[in-house]
């Protein structure tokens, strides 16, 4: 037993020794100059000077116009590569879970069906092997979203380079996640996610029957005085008053009309619909209510044999060509994995009807704009976060996308992760 734990004892002080430290606080003023910054509102300047201090973006110019003085100043020549503002993963579960196999590693759902008053965030885990993954590819900020249940959990926003969970947020409980009913119900084939029957949701009236009653006993609460305190109610509150977005989940043409009806009867204001695969079909009803949209992963299959077979990759351009706000996800199997492809599911849209300057803001800017951070985040302006990277090819294309340079805050952030260690290890093997 003393051997055993031993043993485990050394393996996790090899973990935490593989683990990249975060990156200090800028000290001292930088300039990149002569890249083509893509600004991330589907505008880009060729020959850019970008000047970071204290973390922030304190100027950015045409260096064919615009002379600064850059004395004292640390300069990265970037001549012919590209500037980025760090991309954004909305409706993740990283840091929730490390190994899938171990149930002490998950920490994505909680036991009950309502839980709005459970936080993601205390529960995310800023040393996740998984999370060091993403940097790599541009990937610098996430929505932590719990999952299960009808009534989720609260998510909050983080950036991915940090001590602790405190350190990660940059937004604290930033909206509250309603899973919908679906108006069908499927089974599966055995140990597959194979879909081997589909027949109506005999619950579903019920089922919505049961939300409204849930919310309207949280208003209820909410107006009265408060006795006993109710922890879920409660949590509610902000969603009432407008401060606090409700995230719905929900697939389906009539689940997404149901939804925005719902949101009409409570008053609602601040609204966003995640998944949204038939959501094109309703494009003018959510553009008539200022709703946005968390797309679900575009590398998907479609769900119904009538539908086109290119249906989630051109969904995004159906959506943007309606005036909807639409981000991407990377929702589904093996999410956390596959969460580093991010940057070339904005790809792949570009391949069915977007221009690269349109999907690039479904990443950036209109990710930062349906999680409320635009304000400091999502795009390269002045007065915003110094929150950015430089590639030496097309960041969207995943044979250019070759990052030399990230920074979070000003802060010039490792890339090195332990795939990373392990290629340089084995490629010197196969040197020799």
């Amino acid at each position: 037993m003393k051997t055993f734990l031993t043993y485990i004892a050394f393996v996790c002080s090899m973990t935490v020794m593989a683990q990249q430290t975060p990156a200090s606080k800028q000290t001292k003023d930088i300039a990149i100059i002569g890249a083509t910054a893509h600004i991330g509102n589907g505008n880009t300047i060729n020959n850019s000077t970008i000047i970071l201090s204290e973390g922030k973006i304190v100027n950015i110019v045409d260096g064919d116009v615009v002379k600064l003085n850059l004395t004292n100043v640390d300069v990265i020549n970037a001549g012919g590569k590209h500037v980025y503002p760090g991309f954004i993963l909305p409706n993740s579960t990283m840091g929730l879970v490390e190994i899938d196999a171990v149930k002490a590693s998950d920490d994505e759902k909680e036991m009950g069906a309502w839980n709005p008053h459970i936080r993601s965030l205390i529960a995310y885990n800023a040393e996740s092997k998984v999370v060091e993954t993403l940097r790599p590819n541009g990937v610098l900020i996430g929505q932590i979203t719990p999952q299960g249940g009808r009534i989720s959990g609260t998510s909050s926003i983080v950036q991915f380079d940090a001590w602790n969970w405190e350190d990660a947020a940059i937004k604290v409980d930033d909206a509250i996640h309603l899973n919908w009913p679906s108006n069908f119900s499927s089974s599966h084939a055995f140990f597959s996610n194979t879909r081997t029957g589909i027949s109506a949701n005999e619950k579903y009236d019920a089922q919505i029957k049961e939300i409204e009653t849930y919310f309207k006993n949280a208003i209820a609460y909410s107006n009265g005085d408060k006795q006993p305190v109710n922890l879920p109610f409660a949590a509610l509150e902000n969603i009432f008053k407008g401060t606090q977005k409700l995230f719905i989940h929900v697939n389906e043409e009539k689940g997404i009309i149901d939804a925005v009806n719902f949101m009409k009867t409570f008053q609602l204001n601040n609204v966003v619909i995640v998944g949204a695969k038939e959501a094109y079909k309703t494009a003018g009803i959510l553009k008539e209510n200022n709703i946005a949209v968390v797309l679900n992963r575009v590398h998907s299959l479609p769900d119904s044999d009538d539908n086109d077979y290119n249906l989630p990759y051109k969904t995004a351009r159906l959506l943007v060509n309606q005036g909807v706000t639409v981000c991407l996800d990377s929702s589904g199997d093996m999410e956390r994995m596959s969460s580093r492809n991010l940057p070339f599911y904005a790809g792949t849209t570009v391949t069915y009807g977007l221009s690269k300057e349109q999907a690039l803001q479904l990443i950036t800017l209109n990710a930062a704009k349906v999680l409320g951070i635009d304000n400091e985040y999502g795009s390269l302006e002045k007065g915003k976060s110094a929150t950015l990277f430089i590639s030496e090819g097309d960041a969207l294309d995943m044979k250019t996308n070759n990052i030399s340079h990230a920074f979070i805050d000003g802060r010039q952030i490792s890339l090195e992760t332990h795939q990373t260690e392990l290629w340089k290890r084995y490629s010197k093997k196969l040197k020799n």
